[in-house]
């Protein structure tokens, strides 16, 4: 299936007329993607809701968060969104059709041909940027977000264009006129003749060229066979000057000219290389930079060349020459100097010099792709790509096919050669997908529609055995949360081959062992794995095969908790370790933040088909800490400011600008902070219950029951919120998630009277009545502190109050050593051993360090685990003196009391103190002495309830 060549020659005007043909051209190519099919702003597309799902979410447009955190953050990401210039954005995708990129620059990192890898993964964060975008509008009908939108599609729509014919001139303002422009990324080059040398022993060669970028080993032309024979006019060797070298054989025969200056970039120069007999001279600008006078080849000892090329290198390692070409020409004897002299002020026709009798190319504006040859040889030349082309149908990226192609072969993964290619296209699919789900433009789902008839149309073809290869390479094979898009593109497209085409990356070994409950997640990639079972969940409603969402289930519980850090993060330096190991696997390099974005969406898919708390208890952990703490808290107009890790490692400072910018994980974080309402409110599918999963200022307008629900709280800073009904008289459930840490004291009220019934923590408390304008429901979820251990050392904890983590700033580069039973409450609470922060709520100190919302975006060095630390016997604030001794399995004295926390009254509590005390004592724990100070100390002590 290699991309297939079937250029069409066609005829040029002549050359008299270059000039007026190149000023419609530049007209022409100014704006891409903007002039032609506007598409004005229309109502959103739905989805149409999987039978499946039991639980139905409610449109981005339908709920509207009130100020708070959350609010706060987004707003920051709107600003981004709204003044960012997306034609940088496309600026990857119209180069690498050839298109005019009308002087954007590119985004950095992951996005540009010197980040990572060479911009192998460049286009994934357009993808990302589309559905931020149609998420912000979608979310508050602002028409700037729209019409960035609508530019987007109508450039993307001319790209896919382009890359489904030959290479097209793009015209620019020549030395002379008009030139021809290799827009860096585009991998054109021209093709000449195999005549265009005639075997001439005497030569002279000359080319206008205005290089756009520095790399070295650009070629301003190159004839060859191979790499062995050859002749070429390098702008830049290997020390950034120009030079011309001939050799019969290879790079260790050259005879060579080095010029002594780089050329300037953005500018003309002119380039000439003549030889006569045994000397060989360089010219820059008309100066005799380089003489050889020692030279035994010339182009006659060459023979008939297959390779003869205008910016492209007959080594295959070398780039093509970004920039424009104008005249070049050349002639079968050595110009002399003067001749030389006179192309720098005239085109070559008025020149002594004249035009080239072997070859003379006027480079004047054509809508085509080949170029009249005006030596009278009628060689003309064609504009070709490197990848061969045109594209197959559908095809949409911001480089070539050759990726994919690639990738069908490869036995283990090389991001240098290929880098997540089905990944960077699930990401481009989702935001057309998006797109047209948010405007209702048909562009966009002709463009997701058509990208995934290209993918079936390649994958359909290939054995199973290479499929199964293919996705289990590390990172090449990666494809991220393709199978969700497809699952739900085809929902709306009806196409069988999309369903299908859908199956087609099933990875086998993962779902069978998964559904067997079988885990083999150490040493894997985890956000290479996560966003699969999104997809896997999807197919299951799509075509009822149980093994999917039997899968996807056993994998969630082999990440919660056993691979998940206390802010909802797993995975170090990217990979999975052994299950149940968390102390051991602390670095700098921890909870990649796609990872917590995955999760997030693969808990909500899950709640859809099994209403277990248990899953949005994780997801208020992962959004209100990683998610929202991911995101700084600061404007920037170029970057998202989002992090790619999140270290743990104590001292630890979070990195807002990973990776020079454009990675995946700011892709992600983009799109969290524009759709923080999406999980806030789900709906029975039949509308007989609303179920309040998260507690967040929002109002919710639910059309079906013609009800609003507005939610006031201040949330996590206030310890519950009120709920107000208004609209039409309805009858459903309403159903409250008690968060699995409410240990007590969870109330509800309506109307201000008490609602019957004990709420168990890790559960839906639900309220039934029909309800009415004007109705209030108030939820009272008391905070206390907590620790959460690390699974594999008790003694490396982690600290909770309510749903917030609290870090530690300091910048020590060890474990905090914590004590936090000093103060301890009857209830258990361990707050009252913190100070509060006057003026700052959720900030505390202890021991002179401060500890405060993980969930606040500072770059203050934090330490997320502390060590704990209770050397000694302490009740209300009283010291005992006495050691707190340990089993041996690190369990001390003062857990064993603590652990049967909530106690009644201070009686109740002296009484367990005793009970532990004794058994201490009969185990030869703690000494008949040290044991009567212990308890002695706690019916002194003054205790907080």
């Amino acid at each position: 299936m290699d991309p297939h060549v079937n250029p069409e020659e066609q005829h040029m005007a002549p050359p008299l007329s270059r000039r007026t043909l190149l000023q419609s051209a530049i007209l022409a190519a100014a704006v891409p993607g903007i002039g032609g099919g506007v598409v004005a702003a229309a109502s959103a597309v739905t989805l149409p809701p999987p039978a499946a799902w039991t639980l139905r979410p409610f449109p981005l447009d339908t709920v509207k968060l009130g100020s708070g955190i959350f609010a706060g953050k987004r707003q920051l990401m709107l600003d981004h969104a709204r003044g960012y210039d997306v034609n940088r954005l496309l600026q990857v995708f119209r180069a690498n059709a050839g298109l005019a990129t009308g002087g954007a620059v590119a985004p950095g990192g992951w996005e540009g041909l010197d980040g990572e890898a060479n911009g192998n993964l460049r286009g994934h964060y357009t993808g990302h940027f589309l559905t931020m975008l149609s998420q912000a509008y979608a979310s508050t009908g602002e028409q700037a977000y729209a019409d960035k939108i609508r530019t987007m599609v109508g450039a993307l729509t001319e790209v896919r264009e382009a890359l489904r014919s030959d290479p097209r001139m793009l015209a620019v303002t020549g030395k002379w006129g008009g030139a021809h422009e290799n827009v860096r990324g585009s991998y054109q080059y021209v093709d000449l003749p195999a005549a265009v040398l005639g075997g001439a022993a005497a030569i002279t060669l000359s080319v206008w060229v205005k290089p756009t970028h520095n790399a070295n080993w650009q070629r301003a032309f190159d004839f060859g066979n191979n790499t062995t024979r050859y002749m070429y006019l390098a702008t830049r060797n290997a020390n950034g000057v120009p030079r011309f070298a001939i050799t019969t054989n290879g790079p260790g025969g050259e005879q060579a000219l080095n010029g002594t200056a780089a050329l300037p970039l953005n500018q003309w120069s002119h380039l000439a290389v003549t030889i006569s007999g045994s000397t060989g001279t360089l010219y820059v600008n008309g100066t005799a930079v380089a003489q050889n006078t020692s030279m035994t080849l010339n182009p006659s000892v060459l023979g008939t060349l297959t390779n003869n090329w205008l910016g492209r290198s007959n080594f295959s390692g070398d780039p093509v020459f970004a920039g424009a070409f104008d005249e070049f020409n050349v002639w079968s004897r050595a110009l002399t100097a003067a001749e030389i002299t006179s192309l720098q002020t005239n085109e070559a026709k008025n020149s002594s010099a004249g035009l080239g009798n072997l070859a003379s190319y006027y480079f004047f504006a054509t809508t085509g792709g080949t170029f009249a040859d005006a030596s009278g040889r009628g060689l003309t030349a064609t504009l070709r790509r490197t990848w061969g082309g045109p594209s197959h149908p559908g095809f949409l990226a911001a480089y070539p096919e050759t990726q994919f192609i690639e990738l069908e072969s490869m036995t283990s993964g090389d991001y240098t050669r290929v880098w997540a290619p089905y990944y960077t296209a699930h990401k481009i699919l989702k935001g057309l997908l998006d797109a047209h789900l948010a405007t209702d433009d048909a562009r966009a789902l002709d463009l997701a529609s058509g990208m995934c008839d290209w993918m079936y149309s390649r994958l359909s073809k290939l054995p199973d055995a290479t499929l199964q290869r293919m996705w289990g390479i590390f990172s090449s094979g990666e494809f991220g949360g393709i199978v969700e898009t497809i699952v739900d593109l085809h929902s709306i497209t009806g196409k069988a081959e999309h369903l299908a085409l859908a199956k087609l990356f099933d990875l086998d070994k993962l779902i069978d062992a998964c559904t067997a409950n079988t885990d083999i997640l150490d040493g894997l990639h985890a956000n290479q794995h996560i966003p699969i079972f999104t997809g896997y969940v999807r197919l299951y409603d799509a075509t009822g095969e149980s093994r999917y969402l039997t899968a996807a289930k056993n994998f969630w519980g082999m990440v919660i908790p056993q691979r998940m850090y206390g802010i909802g993060g797993t995975s170090t330096a990217e990979f999975w370790k052994a299950r149940g190991v968390i102390a051991g696997t602390i670095s700098d390099t921890n909870a990649e933040t796609c990872c917590a974005y995955n999760l997030l969406k693969l808990s909500r898919m899950l709640f859809f088909h099994d209403q277990d708390p248990k899953y949005m208890d994780y997801y208020e952990r992962g959004l209100y800490n990683q998610v929202l703490g991911s995101k700084q808290d600061k404007a920037d107009a170029e970057k998202p400011l989002v992090t790619y890790f999140i270290g743990l490692k104590p001292g630890h400072v979070r990195d807002y600008t990973p990776k020079q910018g454009t990675t995946c994980c700011e892709g992600t974080g983009m799109e969290s902070a524009t759709k923080y309402q999406d999980s806030v409110y789900f709906k029975k599918a039949d509308n007989s219950a609303l179920y309040v999963n998260l507690y967040s200022p929002s109002t919710l307008t639910w059309s079906e029951k013609g009800v609003t629900v507005t939610q006031t709280t201040d949330y996590p800073r206030e310890q519950g919120t009120t709920l107000t009904f208004s609209g039409s008289r309805a009858a459903f459930e309403l159903k409250l998630r008690v968060p699995s840490w409410a240990a007590g004291g969870f109330k509800v009220t309506v109307n201000g009277s008490a609602v019957s019934g004990t709420p168990a923590a890790g559960s839906y408390f639900t309220v039934s009545r029909t309800w009415q304008s004007g109705d209030t429901v108030r939820v009272t979820i008391p905070f206390r502190l907590r620790v959460e251990k690390a699974l594999d050392d008790p003694s490396l904890q982690t600290l909770f109050y309510g749903p917030v983590n609290l870090v530690g700033r300091s910048t020590s580069t060890s474990y905090l050593p914590v004590g936090l039973y000093a103060n301890a409450a009857l209830s258990g609470d361990l707050l009252p051993t913190l100070t509060p922060v006057s003026g700052k709520p959720l900030h505390y100190t202890l021991g002179g360090t401060e500890f405060a919302p993980f969930f606040e975006g500072t770059e203050d060095p934090t330490h997320a685990y502390v060590q704990r630390a209770e050397p000694r016997v302490v009740f209300g604030n009283t010291d005992s003196g006495v050691v707190n001794p340990a089993r041996s399995d690190g369990t001390t004295l003062l857990d064993e009391i603590w652990a049967a926390a909530p106690f009644a009254d201070k009686s109740a509590l002296v009484t367990r103190v005793r009970s532990v005390v004794n058994a201490w004592v009969a185990a030869g724990l703690l000494g008949q002495a040290d044991g009567e100070k212990v308890v002695s100390t706690a019916q002194g002590a003054t205790f907080v309830p």
